[in-house]
């Protein structure tokens, strides 16, 4: 138990990645953690599309960073994106979505990878642009962008200090 709290209390946040691949083995790892998250009921509503191809990346960065309005990389140089997706028929995909990024994020973790989570994967795949991609990687249904976990190796920062008033009892 004692290594589960260090996991989490020690992941941060990568705004700096030095452009090495998450080994095969650890992305798969990573991946495994996200289909272990809870969701509403069981039903599972997101799914996971991991993309290491450099040229995926860069038309999903230039997507994100269009949307934000800016021409900078919002993925900071990762070389692995994980796009979270959830199915919005589902009353709970949201939620359903948000654990599977925090799995992959916590896995990342104690497997030596750093992380971060990109948003704007909502409105990247509400484009028409975004929708041809989901169809041309084999995705049917309706599903709504949660968040990209972009993983890589660079900068850790260390935690700032926890606010006093997080926690109330009653």
């Amino acid at each position: 138990m004692a290594d589960i709290l260090n996991v989490l209390k020690s992941r941060r946040s990568c705004r700096s990645f030095d452009g090495r691949t998450v080994e095969e083995e650890k992305l798969n790892a990573i991946l495994e953690a996200g289909t272990y998250a809870p969701t509403g009921m069981g039903r599972q509503s997101p799914i996971m599309v991991a993309v290491q191809d450099k040229e995926t990346i860069a038309k999903l960065s230039k997507m994100n960073a269009a949307i934000m309005g800016t021409d900078g990389d919002p993925f900071y140089g990762a070389a692995t994106v994980i796009i979270v997706l959830a199915d919005k028929n589902m009353p709970t995909y949201l939620y359903d979505g948000s654990l599977v990024m925090g799995n992959l994020m916590n896995a990342a973790e104690a497997l030596g990878v750093n992380s971060c989570w990109i948003h704007r994967a909502k409105e990247e795949f509400e484009s028409e642009e975004g929708k041809a991609m989901l169809k041309a990687w084999g995705i049917e249904g309706d599903y709504e962008g949660i968040g990209h976990c972009v993983l890589g190796y660079g900068e850790k920062i260390p935690a700032k200090p926890r606010k006093e008033d997080y926690i109330y009892r009653v």
